[in-house]
């Protein structure tokens, strides 16, 4: 009997430890490393671009003092389009797809994506597309707007470069974007079925909030799903979104500030921001440019890109009476001080140089 209880003791031991040896095989099996997401660098990398229009990205024949004349050139330059075919806008009709191949000033200067890929200074330097889908949601679901989408789509794809995608961009500025929950969804999933037929294997798609005011609900509510977002995206301006960061860390995603400038601002007030002048510099870059960097730097996890405006917003159409943007002058070169610094910061090896191997790292999920 004796003997009888140490061979039960012996057996069970032995059942307990090859359960733990198979449990400890199958948690070393599934400690893979996590999947990249489209064009997405390692951690602690940052890939920088510049917008939002020719005159304040400069360094084009025919526009020579905006930010690429002062600095060089970055990873990437943003754009804007829409499918708005017929609306007008400060006196421009437009016509779908505006702003890509051809020139096109609805207000706030000239856009056109085209002349980066005609310019020698821009043959490494990917693309950002804000795609507006305002009062055309329906349409783009139902299919009336499938010849743009398509002519989009071709477009990007002879491209041969990284194209960030920027859907419906800022969903959630409820004031002025106005979107329809369940035709911006419907949109957002025709579009990528469009690109997935037609092969286009350079893009990535955004998903972008306008940054600060939408809960988590919300943004669930509103979120197209994993398998139709590659990047996660907010606007930066006089905040940070804490609530974005924290959705993107649930779903495994990496974010893109798609659009910054700073913004002096307290309660309900906005304050002079024009960089132009140097006290104001200095306190800009006191309150917001050393907040924004810390916001980079404490969460090189997921902050994986972002676009800095450059842009005198108080001479442009579309601002010059916005609340907002109508005292702001963002451009960095117009302060030898905030030049200084920036040039300091953004020199630092994490933040990625545009060239053809950046290209084939990014696309290999390096």
């Amino acid at each position: 009997m004796k003997y009888q209880k140490i061979i039960l003791v012996a057996i069970v031991c032995l059942v307990f430890s090859c359960s733990s040896v198979k449990k400890n095989a199958l948690i070393s099996n599934n400690n893979t490393e996590p999947t990249m997401a489209k064009f997405e660098p390692a951690d602690g990398e940052c890939l920088f671009f510049i917008g939002q229009d020719l005159r304040a990205v400069g360094g084009l024949d025919n526009y020579t003092d905006g930010y690429c004349d002062h600095f060089d050139v970055p990873a990437g330059v943003t754009v804007y389009t829409g499918f708005s075919s017929g609306a007008e806008s400060f006196g421009y009709i437009q016509k779908g797809n505006d702003g890509i191949k051809t020139v096109a000033n609805w207000g706030a200067e000239d856009n056109c994506a085209q002349y980066y890929l005609d310019d020698a200074d821009f043959n490494h330097s990917m693309i950002a597309i804000g795609l507006s889908l305002v009062d055309n949601e329906k349409k783009t679901a139902t299919g009336e707007h499938d010849h743009l989408i398509r002519e989009l789509a071709e477009w990007i794809k002879a491209s041969n470069r990284p194209v960030f995608l920027r859907v419906g961009y800022e969903f959630d500025g409820w004031d002025w974007n106005h979107y329809n929950k369940k035709d911006y969804l419907a949109a957002w999933k025709h579009i990528h079925a469009m690109f997935d037929d037609m092969n286009v294997t350079n893009v990535a798609f955004v998903w972008q909030s306008k940054g600060k005011g939408s809960n988590q609900d919300t943004l669930e509510a509103w979120y197209p799903g994993d398998d139709l977002v590659d990047w996660c995206a907010y606007s930066y301006f006089d905040n940070t979104d804490q609530e974005m960061l924290t959705f993107v860390r649930k779903h495994n995603k990496p974010v893109f500030i798609a659009e910054a400038t700073p913004i002096l601002y307290d309660g309900g007030l906005f304050f002079d921001t024009d960089l132009s002048k140097p006290n104001i510099a200095k306190e800009a870059w006191e309150l917001w440019f050393i907040p924004f960097f810390n916001t980079l730097n404490q969460n090189k996890d997921v902050i994986k890109a972002f676009s800095y405006i450059n842009v005198d917003w108080s001479v442009q159409p579309m601002w010059i009476n916005n609340d907002l943007f109508k005292h702001v002058d963002s451009r960095i070169q117009e302060s030898e001080f905030i030049s200084k610094k920036w040039q300091e910061e953004i020199s630092k090896p994490r933040y990625l140089k545009p060239s053809a191997e950046l290209w084939v790292d990014l696309q290999n999920g390096r």
